[in-house]
């Protein structure tokens, strides 16, 4: 890689998925060897899962008896600012060196990349120019770290270049062009073990994101409408688990509908047929009801087996009807989806849904705490079995006549993900309804206050003067209640750079494997 035309080690793509593996190759184990700087440009989509945009990429190299093997990635987006280039390549390789220590391996070496598409009236070779000094300084700061980088690329319009060769005059001044995709040996390896190639962040985002069509404002008048019914009886205490009891019932239909759709080919063509199954109403019904944070939690124990794929369906069309001044409403299913693709396996699509939910709603603890755990790679069974303890135990005792939850009862405690972090999510961000502005919302939890206070006088004008309210058998959840998403997860350690509750493409590194 160093001289260009030979390697001076292979280093074989032991880690196409991503996940760290044995240090040592097992019997049947497929080792691809690269050689090149156009073999390592062809590797990069196939190291992070989809072709990165707008991207600064470290990877890190390993050795072992001679022979090299991909570990860890991380990724930032570029900054728009190149004042803040040096402080971004820092966390870039400070993140990638402490995620790899943090798992065993500390990298020997590394492989760094910068990937951007021309501007108007740029050409590939202008970026490339451009972005030289980002890749003097992500070249720095590994060294700092005594992590060399012996190969740095540079990949736009469709072409790379090498910062790094040596010798004057090896290297097209325009680049050398790109393989066509999926004819490499790395890509055929990656087909062989049924690794594939998921396009670009935009095209996952776009799953995700609110409508922009003219239906966008059908939807936005349902929600209105919904809203002015559903925030009244939300509210109030005693309707309150009512409305909570008719939005997990309409959330299963909705996925037996999905689990009994005919499949249809083509990620667009799915989603337009899902969207197509969900009404306007039923769509505004439930993301106004998942505003609740109990109610959301129940609905994130749909998270595993012939459930989760359904469900996982169901949160992308809800995230897509939040629309206009409901774009806030979106934490919730974008949170849910991210949790449900990160129990599934997929920490790509966990990653971005959950960065959306906190681009909707920084201040969503949910997301923020899934978002942390996710990037350092933590295990999500412990998550899983706090859901499936509280599923069982609503399962065995369900109450017929539930009663408001006093003072004097104790919300269930989850089992903690890991320790350090408070989980309590504030008042503000739970309560439901349709809001459109800062204002309305701030309006609206003033008028559920004065709600509950009138209820708490009118109970006890009624109670006499010996009497104690009686607490539900079951530990029924009221506002307070903490579920899966009060958890508790550790503090993130001096010098970890991959904190949760930012958006991926933000100057807050992706560290994987």
């Amino acid at each position: 890689m160093t001289n260009h035309s030979e390697t001076t080690g292979p280093f074989e793509s032991n880690d196409i998925s991503g996940q760290e593996l044995p240090a040592g190759p097992t019997e049947h184990a497929t080792q691809v060897t690269l050689r090149t700087p156009a073999e390592l440009a062809d590797a990069l989509p196939y190291l992070l899962g989809y072709r990165p945009e707008d991207s600064m990429v470290l990877v890190a190299l390993h050795d072992h008896a001679g022979r090299g093997r991909f570990g860890g990635r991380a990724r930032l987006g570029i900054p728009a600012n190149d004042e803040d280039w040096e402080a971004a390549a820092r966390q870039l390789a400070r993140g990638l060196v402490t995620g790899s220590e943090r798992r065993g391996g500390r990298p020997e070496r590394m492989v760094a990349y910068v990937c951007q598409e021309p501007g108007p009236g740029e050409s590939g070779r202008d970026v490339k120019r451009r972005l030289e000094r980002l890749t003097h300084l992500m070249r720095t700061e590994c060294g700092n770290l005594d992590v060399p980088v012996i190969e740095a690329l540079c990949i736009s319009d469709g072409r790379f270049w090498s910062y790094c060769c040596p010798v004057e005059g090896c290297c097209p001044e325009d680049g050398s062009p790109m393989g066509l995709p999926g004819t490499s040996v790395l890509a055929a390896a990656a087909t062989y073990a049924g690794i594939q190639v998921r396009g670009t962040l935009r095209e996952l985002r776009a799953r995700l994101q609110p409508w922009e069509t003219g239906a966008a404002l059908e939807q936005e008048i349902t929600l209105d409408a919904a809203g002015m019914t559903l925030v009244a009886r939300m509210l109030d205490e005693t309707s309150r688990l009512e409305v909570a009891e008719e939005t997990i019932a309409l959330a299963e239909r909705i996925i037996r509908r999905y689990a009994t759709a005919t499949p249809v080919c083509g990620t667009h063509r799915a989603d337009v047929r899902d969207d197509d199954l969900l009404a306007d109403d039923e769509a505004a019904t439930l993301i106004l009801g998942l505003q609740d944070r109990t109610t959301r939690d129940k609905a994130a124990a749909w998270m595993e087996g012939d459930e989760a794929g359904p469900a996982l369906r169901l949160w992308r069309a809800l995230a897509r009807r939040c629309v206009g001044p409901y774009g806030e409403h979106a934490a919730a299913p974008l949170t849910l989806a991210g949790w449900v693709a990160w129990s599934m396996g997929d920490e790509l699509e966990a990653r971005e849904a959950l960065a959306m939910a906190l681009a909707a709603d920084p201040d969503y603890l949910f997301a923020r705490l899934l978002h942390q755990a996710c990037n350092e790679g933590l295990d999500p069974e412990a998550v899983r079995r706090c859901l499936r303890a509280e599923r069982a135990e609503a399962t065995q005792a369900q109450p017929t006549t539930p009663a408001p939850r006093t003072a004097h009862s104790e919300p269930p405690q989850a089992p903690p993900l890991a320790s350090g972090a408070n989980t309590q999510e504030s008042d503000q961000r739970a309560e439901p309804g349709s809001t459109k502005g800062g204002q309305r919302r701030r309006r609206t939890r003033n008028e559920q206050e004065d709600g509950r206070h009138t209820a708490r006088t009118k109970r006890d004008r009624r109670r006499p003067a010996d009497s104690r309210p009686r607490t539900p058998a079951t530990g029924a959840a009221g506002p307070g209640t903490r579920g899966p998403a009060a958890t508790r997860t550790r503090a993130a350690a001096p010098g970890e750079a991959t904190p949760g509750g930012v958006p991926s493409d933000s100057r807050q590194p992706e560290v994987d494997g």
